[in-house]
């Protein structure tokens, strides 16, 4: 009898989105322990180096959310150590935490995406007219998000020289009204398209992971050419960084102007009991414990 895989679920870590990289871990760790795997739940530090060499896991399965764990850092670990991990690689995981560089590669590619432009501490006047929205260029989970209504007379504070609350740089990018879609990818498969409708205001931290704080349609209630054209982008938008297991690309759309725009794609989505990734698979009839097989059993070196 061969003998039952090890897996170290990896979450935690030191990002702003710790708190829910932990829920998707234990949720993961919870579906790995019911489909016969040996399982380690690893709260990672920045000795997971030790961690690991104590456990001495077969695979490292990759829940972590954010700085750290979803931007090459710890797939570049894994990849020294020879251990199969889940989720995308090194190349493909740093690039698509950086939103900047990867709207540069979707634009090259004819992918839609809006203007936005990278600014630096200090700023007195408004960057771009308003409306406009200001990001960090490698955070998730809406993390320091701030959007500048039409007509707004002052420049956020935190673009100013005393309230600056970015690492680096933050990119200033257009508004665009209207619809928040999303759309999961498992291999070479786009999953239904989803609308994600926040309870009040825009999608933020709140309106992602608090119960009730948003509404999810899937499929979402549109055109179906406007569908299969979201499904083909957010596929593009993977294979063009070269991304493996499963992501999720991001668009707004502007019903008015027939405005679609590709915002970013995530190549960890969440894994919580609210996410949106599992709810597509769903979906398409694969349960939550079926997902994390997939993506464990997907799982490699040299991504």
């Amino acid at each position: 009898m061969s003998k039952t895989p090890h897996i170290a679920v990896l979450m935690g870590g030191w990002s702003p989105e710790r708190e829910i990289s932990l829920i998707s871990g234990e949720k993961c760790a919870e579906a790995l322990r019911a489909l016969g795997y040996q399982v380690s739940e690893v709260d990672v530090t920045r000795r997971l180096d030790a961690q690991l060499g104590e456990l001495r896991p077969d695979i490292c399965f990759n829940a972590l959310h954010g700085v750290g764990g979803e931007d090459g850092e710890v797939q570049g670990l894994l990849e020294v150590l020879e251990i199969p991990y889940t989720h995308s690689g090194v190349r493909a995981s740093a690039l698509a935490m950086d939103k900047h560089l990867s709207k540069q590669i979707f634009a090259a590619a004819d992918l839609p995406v809006t203007e936005s432009i990278l600014v630096e501490q200090g700023v007195s006047e408004h960057p771009m007219a308003p409306p406009y929205v200001v990001k960090p260029v490698n955070q998730g989970s809406s993390v320091g998000v701030e959007i500048v209504a039409e007509g707004s007379n002052k420049v956020p504070d935190a673009l100013s020289e005393k309230g600056w609350a970015f690492d680096g740089v933050a990119m200033v990018e257009k508004y665009i009204a209207g619809h928040e879609l999303t759309c999961g990818v498992m291999g070479d498969m786009a999953l239904d398209v989803m609308e994600i409708v926040p309870v009040n205001g825009w999608y933020d931290y709140r309106a992602k992971y608090d119960d009730g704080g948003s509404r999810h349609e899937c499929p979402a209630d549109i055109d179906a050419a406007l569908a299969a054209r979201i499904q083909e982008v957010s596929l593009q938008a993977h294979m063009l960084l070269g991304c493996r297991g499963v992501t999720r690309a991001d668009f707004r759309y502007d019903a008015a102007q027939d405005d679609l725009v590709l915002l970013e794609i995530n190549t960890q989505p969440g894994m919580t009991p609210v996410s949106l990734v599992p709810e597509m698979a769903a979906h398409r009839g694969i349960d939550f414990n079926q997902l994390v097989q997939w993506i464990v059993e997907d799982a490699s070196c040299r991504r």
